[in-house]
């Protein structure tokens, strides 16, 4: 397996439309690098030009220690999984998973072997007599990750691979990637729009944003340390919850107010809030962070807002509120247990200390 090096990458598309701009990135050897963003945001570009099929604009791609800015698709030893699964219908299983090493002219038996490991690897020996239309949507799916496994090549690359199946199929395929990843120990680099793929399949996730690099980071820092109020607001679901307001202080004490609106910030956030007195800001916090009263363990009338529910939508073990005040719509994901009534007024706690602050004009965040 072999890293991947992008330096000051992007591609423009005439008359003069920047689909992907000054795109630097090391992606290291055996690592699962997910691409995330909206659509449109240029992630399926960048992956296309790492691959071959677009031609860059400007600056150079490495696999391992090789510029292959002028390099052919099929010289890079890449594979490639898209997401509507690209088989022959005219040809079975087996066909299809071998079609690309008997183009390269590998011995039958050689083939036959890769064929066979990368069957058992994926649950998929007894469909190999089948053809493609006598398969179900996951089967086709892992004839295609079967198809790039037999090729055993530097590196992988995932084009939304899991967007045309079901949401339970979804999850299963994307345990089964992750523990293809983990037994082949391999370079893969996926793709997707579903921040819920990206965070419980990479070690790193890059997030784009028209063309353009926001952050990029671990799972885990990425939720809970997001640089900015696009970061924080792509990631998580529900979405976090974004209040305007402005910074008070009264009694010696710092605030977070709009209106009917107030909740004290903590004590530590002072030195980076304190320029914001009497200037507007953005509070940012995710709706598993707010309580109800009846079942928070530290309530106070500093962190408590009353607030009216407005919609209530029920997930099993947990539900979603959907709540105002004022101005201020938020979220709150609250336990199943709790079904208040439309219109009804509830008392929530704020957990502050898990809040985040971004500035009105540039949107970055403050802490």
């Amino acid at each position: 397996m072999a890293q991947v090096s992008l330096v000051n990458v992007s591609k423009t598309y005439l008359p003069n439309i920047q689909a992907v701009v000054d795109f630097s990135l090391g992606i290291e050897r055996r690592e699962f690098v997910v691409f995330v963003g909206p659509s449109g945001c240029g992630k399926t570009t960048t992956l296309r030009m790492i691959a071959g099929l677009e031609e860059i604009t400007r600056g150079k791609i490495y696999i391992g220690n090789r510029l292959v800015n002028d390099v052919p698709p099929k010289d890079r030893d890449i594979a490639m999984v898209f997401q509507n699964y690209a088989l022959y219908p005219h040809m079975t299983v087996f066909e299809n998973m071998a079609f690309a090493l008997k183009l390269r002219k590998y011995p039958k038996h050689e083939i036959m072997t890769r064929v066979n490991e990368a069957a058992d690897i994926l649950g998929i020996k007894q469909l190999l007599g089948r053809k493609p239309k006598e398969l179900s949507g996951g089967q086709r799916q892992r004839v295609a990750l079967g198809r790039a496994i037999v090729r055993k090549p530097l590196v992988f690359l995932f084009d939304e691979p899991l967007s045309n199946l079901d949401a339970k199929l979804r999850v299963q395929m994307r345990t089964e990637i992750k523990k293809l990843h983990q037994r082949l120990q391999a370079t893969i680099i996926y793709v997707t729009h579903d921040q819920t793929e990206a965070l419980t399949m990479g070690d790193r996730i890059v997030v784009f944003k028209e063309g353009v690099i926001q952050q990029v980071a671990d799972p885990i820092t990425l939720y809970d340390r997001p640089i900015n109020k696009f970061v924080a607001g792509f990631i998580g679901s529900p979405p976090m919850n974004f209040l305007k307001g402005v910074v008070a202080h009264l009694d010696n004490k710092y605030y977070f107010q709009n209106g009917p609106f107030r909740v004290r910030t903590h004590e530590a956030m002072a030195p980076k809030i304190i320029p914001y007195e009497n200037k507007e800001i953005i509070l940012g916090i995710r709706p598993e962070d707010i309580y109800d009263k009846l079942f928070a363990s530290e309530a106070s009338p500093d962190n408590t807002v009353r607030a009216t529910c407005e919609v209530v939508e029920p997930m099993g073990a947990e539900a979603y509120l959907y709540l105002r005040t004022g101005d201020n719509a938020f979220v709150a994901r609250v336990s199943g247990h709790v079904r208040p009534g439309v219109n009804q007024d509830l008392d929530l706690v704020f957990d502050i200390s898990k809040a985040h602050f971004f500035d009105p004009h540039t949107e970055k965040s403050i802490l």
